[in-house]
Order: structure tokens, then C-alpha cells, then sequence
């Protein structure tokens, strides 16, 4: 690969892709990867060598997206990964052949230059889904998007009656002071189906009653779908997938998310990068002109001519060698996150569903939603007279769900599974629990503040940037987290300026940019924050 000066391939980046990477076997119209590009000029001096190249930390969405960018426009580049396997949160476990997500990850964007670069990466491998999730309540399944037959076929005359009375009686009264989500959720849905649809399942996710959580949370998070809205998409349709929380089709690679990046990473290998797993970033050395001079990653000691880190803020300040600044460190010491565990279920004979996934309203159980992880496609069940299920459970580092054994989380899978009707525990096979900690940022009404100061002393540091969810501290999803790389690569081959903070995919769903709300009125003290701020999750 060499040297790499200035910008001789930048033609390469996404939002000027045409064509396909091939491999030594196919052949085709695209041009291949060591194609000529047309040189375009550079804004700032740039330099990255074999001896010197630069160093990507952490080989989830983020990651490898820059990785594989800077590779393809033969720019020396390492990538380093603490685990053994690529992906990040949105990685495929494989277990005895079966495969599972860790969330359920759609892959549906409005960001084209995402689209384009998915298409590139999976090519035949990409296949077209049928979404279908539905609530699970009351022992019955409910649609949605919703369905209006199906809503009152479900609910029942008795329910419908109370459900109607109660929004017509919240429609027609004073809203009052709206200060928590089931005061705002109450004011427009009526109190009854904040009990039925709302109540249960949030309070799980979020770990604290609804009542400690902020109306103008609600406000961002359910614009969109008001009951008429609703109501309109439940008997008329969504045509245009206009909301977003109510698109019917997406894609999804044959083997999982996991074959996205196992792929990502086969090809910047093939194109001259290096992905090192297995390498757990120790220590990031600065020297005197705030530059990255050193990185050791699990034995091995990189000098970089540039950092792009995908790792958590909290996990970078306490990495840096000289130590940040004391406010820079008690405003990454305060950063939370709500965690997350799948317990995947083998279960003999037939799907007990054919949903991709349900959520469960139940407030008996624990669990919040449930994969079918067949559904998703064919090919992550290896036993075609088995299927595969995940439940899924909300949680911190630290509590009771975190802390319990392998062992003992598959068996309350099992006895959850069986206690919602949906599959007898004597069915189940098998089962496997993965944990996944720093699953989602967590917003308070603080954390604009503390990332505002950690990122003050980072806009100082000339060859080192964050991207991605944990790196920004940014509750969004891959396409965002693969946007912010985009950028950044830009960035840096370019010199274009793009502010990596502001990048927004969300805006592209919904016209317009605005500010993430906190949903916490009172956020909950985490264990995970009592521990080193550059500490392994347990």
C-alpha cells in the first residue's frame, strides 16, 4: 500500500459510489477497488504510511465503515477490536450454528450514501424483508402497525368501550401541566390505552416508572404517531413508509447483521488494511502538542499519523495518557447507559410465532420483547424442524438481571417463554445468554452539559475524532453511526469540515434537526458508574 499523500483516491468515497467491490472470482461491469480514480484536490496536508497509518478504534458499524473507506481509497490503515468478533452491538452470536442478534436490527435508511454503501458490501446477500412485529397482550396478538379489524377483534366491545370513553374523556378535558410521559401520553390517548399500550413496555425499557419520565421525551419520541395518525395508518395504509416507526419492509443480510461486517472486514483485508481482534485499546498516549503518539491495544504499540475512535467517551478519557482535565473526567465519570441480555431459546418443532419480533405488554413477565430470529431469515436457523427465539431483557450493569448465571437467565426464559402461553418450557432444547453492556447512551438532563465539556477538550486534540453511538454518546442506529465514519473520513481526505457531532440521520427521516430530549426526570444511579472510568464491563 505505501504512502498516502494528500488525496489521490477520494473518488472512492461513498457518496460518489458506482459500482460493486468484486472478489479475484467474479467478473462484471463494476470496477474493482485498485481501479483508477480520478485525484480531486485536498483542503489539508495529509500524510499515512505503513509505519505510520491510521488507527481505527473499535470494528462495530462505525468502525469498520471508516476502516473500510480508507482502505478502498489505499490509505494504510489498522483497525483494532477488544473482542474476538467484529460488530460491535450489532454483531450475529453464533452458538452450536444458530444465530442470533443481539436487538433485532433492521436495515432501512433514508441516508442514500448508507443504502449504497450496504448494497455494495452484501450485493446478492442483501435480501428484501417483510416486517412484521406485533404487541403481545393480554394472551392476544395485536398488530402493528396497527389494524383496525384486528384492534377491535382483540380489545373486544367491553375494551374498545373503555378505551374510546377514556380518550374521548381526555380529548374533551383540560390537558393541564404535562410533566411525565404518562401525563402526555395519557392527554393524547386516553388513559386507558396508556395502561394497555404504552405503560408496561416503557417502563421496562427505560428502567423507572413513567412517571419519571419527561413529557417532552414523549412529545419527540411519539411525534408522528398521535391516534389519528394511528388510526389513519391502521385502516388506510402507510404508503410512503412517511413514519418511520411504521415501515412494512426492510433489508437484512442472508446470515444476519454479523455477515455485513464480517464481510466489511474480509474486504479492507483484501484491500490492504489490517483488522486486529482480539486487541482491547489499553492506554492513548498524547503528546505535548495534544497529538496521538502511541496507542497500545493488547501487546500491540501503534503510532498513528491519525485516530478515528468509535470507543465510549467514558472509556477514552479514562484511556488518555496524560489525563484529561479534572472537569473532563467527572463529566465522563457521570455518563450512564442502559444495558441490555438475549437469552436465545432453541425450541423444538414449528415458530411459536411469525413475527420478526413481539413486544410484550405483560407486566408479569420481564421480558420486553422477543425475537424470532427465523423470521428474520431462513438461514439463522441451521435445523429447519427447530426455532430459535430471543428474549430480551432491559437492564444495568451491575443489577439482578446482569449478575444472574447463564444457567439460571435460560431458565427464567424458558418458565417466561411458558407463562405467556407461547411455548411449553419442556419444548425449549437449549439455550444461551449474551450480554451486552453500554447497549444505549443514556440522556439526563445533565449529559448535554458533560458531553459539551468532554468534547471541548476533544475538538483540541488535531489527529483524533469520535464517531459512532458509544463514541458520540448518540442513542441512534447504524446508519447514523456508519454516517458519522462517512464524515469523518471526509474529514480527513478532504478536509471538509463536517461537524461529526451535528451529523443526524434521524433528520433524514423526519425533515427536520432538533435536539435529542432526555427522557429522565430524575435519572437512576447506575452500578456501572462506580467503576473505573476506563474499566471492562463484567
Amino acid at each position: 500500500m505505501g504512502c498516502y499523500r494528500g488525496n489521490s483516491r477520494v473518488r472512492a468515497l461513498t457518496q460518489r459510489i458506482d459500482g460493486y467491490l468484486l472478489t479475484d472470482a467474479d467478473a462484471g461491469p463494476y470496477p474493482r477497488p485498485d481501479a483508477e480514480m480520478t485525484p480531486t484536490p485536498t483542503q489539508t496536508p495529509f500524510t499515512a504510511t505503513r509505519d505510520r497509518p491510521v488507527l481505527v478504534l473499535g470494528a462495530g458499524p462505525a468502525g469498520l465503515t471508516a476502516g473500510y473507506l480508507l482502505a478502498k481509497a489505499r490509505v494504510p490503515v489498522v483497525v483494532v477490536e477488544a473482542e474476538w468478533q467484529v460488530g460491535g452491538i450489532a454483531k450475529t452470536e453464533v452458538r452450536e450454528g444458530y444465530r442470533f442478534d443481539l436487538g433485532g436490527h433492521r436495515f432501512f435508511t433514508k441516508a442514500k450514501e448508507v443504502d449504497r454503501l450496504w448494497h455494495e458490501i452484501m450485493r446478492e446477500e442483501f435480501l428484501e424483508r417483510p416486517r412484521m412485529s406485533r404487541i403481545f397482550w393480554n394472551g392476544k396478538f395485536l398488530d402493528y402497525p396497527l389494524n383496525g379489524t384486528n384492534v377491535v377483534k382483540s380489545l373486544g366491545p367491553v375494551e374498545l368501550t373503555r378505551a374510546g370513553f377514556s380518550y374521548l374523556w381526555a380529548a374533551a378535558k383540560p390537558k393541564g401541566k404535562e410533566e411525565s410521559f404518562e401525563d402526555w401520553v395519557s392527554n393524547r390517548f386516553g388513559k386507558r390505552l396508556f395502561q394497555l399500550f404504552f405503560k408496561s413496555y416503557t417502563e421496562k425499557v427505560w428502567g423507572v416508572s413513567t412517571k419519571e419520565l419527561r413529557a417532552e421525551w414523549a412529545a419527540q419520541r411519539i411525534k408522528g404517531l398521535s391516534f389519528f395518525s394511528a388510526a389513519k395508518a391502521a385502516f388506510v395504509g402507510n404508503k410512503g413508509n412517511k413514519i418511520k416507526s411504521l415501515i412494512d419492509r426492510f433489508h437484512y443480510p442472508r446470515f444476519g447483521p454479523g455477515q455485513m461486517w464480517e464481510t466489511m472486514t474480509d474486504d479492507i483485508r483484501r484491500m490492504g488494511g489490517d483488522v486486529r481482534l482480539g486487541a482491547p485499546v489499553r492506554e492513548i498516549k498524547f503528546d505535548a502538542a495534544g497529538r496521538v503518539s502511541e496507542v497500545q491495544a493488547n501487546g500491540y504499540r501503534i503510532r498513528p499519523s491519525h485516530v478515528i475512535s468509535s470507543l465510549p467517551l467514558r472509556a477514552t478519557v479514562g484511556m488518555s495518557d496524560p489525563a484529561p482535565p479534572r472537569e473532563v473526567q467527572e463529566a465522563a465519570k457521570g455518563l450512564r447507559y442502559r444495558d441490555f441480555l438475549t437469552v436465545a431459546l432453541v425450541i423444538e418443532g414449528e415458530d411459536p410465532f411469525p413475527d420478526n419480533w413481539i413486544y410484550i405488554h405483560e407486566p408479569e413477565v420481564r421480558v420486553g420483547r422477543i425475537q424470532n430470529f427465523k423470521s428474520w431469515s431462513p438461514w439463522m436457523v441451521p435445523d429447519p424442524s427447530t426455532a430459535c427465539v430471543g428474549m430480551e431483557y432491559f437492564c444495568f450493569e451491575g443489577d439482578d438481571l446482569w449478575t444472574m448465571s447463564d444457567e439460571d437467565l435460560v431458565e427464567l426464559g424458558k418458565s417466561e417463554l411458558e407463562k405467556l402461553g407461547l411455548v411449553s418450557r419442556d419444548r425449549v432444547v437449549k439455550g444461551y445468554a449474551t450480554r451486552v453492556p453500554k447497549a444505549y447512551p443514556m440522556y439526563d438532563a445533565d449529559y448535554a452539559e458533560r458531553v459539551e465539556d468532554i468534547r471541548t477538550w476533544l475538538d483540541e486534540l488535531p489527529n483524533f475524532v469520535q464517531i459512532g453511538r458509544n463514541g458520540l454518546h448518540r442513542y441512534n442506529n447504524s446508519d447514523h453511526s456508519m454516517l458519522t465514519a462517512m464524515r469523518a473520513v471526509e474529514n480527513l481526505l478532504e478536509g471538509t469540515g463536517h461537524d461529526i457531532w451535528a451529523v443526524n440521520a434521524e433528520s433524514v427521516y423526519h425533515e427536520e434537526d432538533v435536539a435529542d430530549e432526555h427522557p429522565y426526570r430524575q435519572a437512576p444511579e447506575t452500578p456501572a458508574m462506580e467503576k473505573p472510568l476506563a474499566a471492562e464491563p463484567s
